[in-house]
C-alpha cells in the first residue's frame, strides 16, 4: 500500500496537546494521527459496513 501525505491546519494549542497525548503513548505526531482515523474508520465500519474504496 502506498503511502501518502495529507497537510492539515490546526490550532496552536491543539497541536501542543496533541503532542503530549503522543509523547504519552511513545508516539509521534503523525503516529497518533494515523491511530486515530484508523480508529474511526473501524468504528465507522462496524456500525456502516466496510467502506469501498476507489482511486480518487
Amino acid at each position: 500500500m502506498a503511502t501518502k501525505s495529507l497537510s492539515i491546519r490546526i490550532e496552536e494549542e491543539m497541536l501542543d496537546k496533541l503532542h503530549v497525548i503522543a509523547d504519552y503513548e511513545g508516539r509521534s505526531a503523525n503516529g497518533q494521527i494515523v491511530v486515530l482515523i484508523r480508529d474511526l474508520i473501524e468504528a465507522y465500519e462496524e456500525r456502516h459496513g466496510k467502506i469501498k474504496t476507489g482511486k480518487r
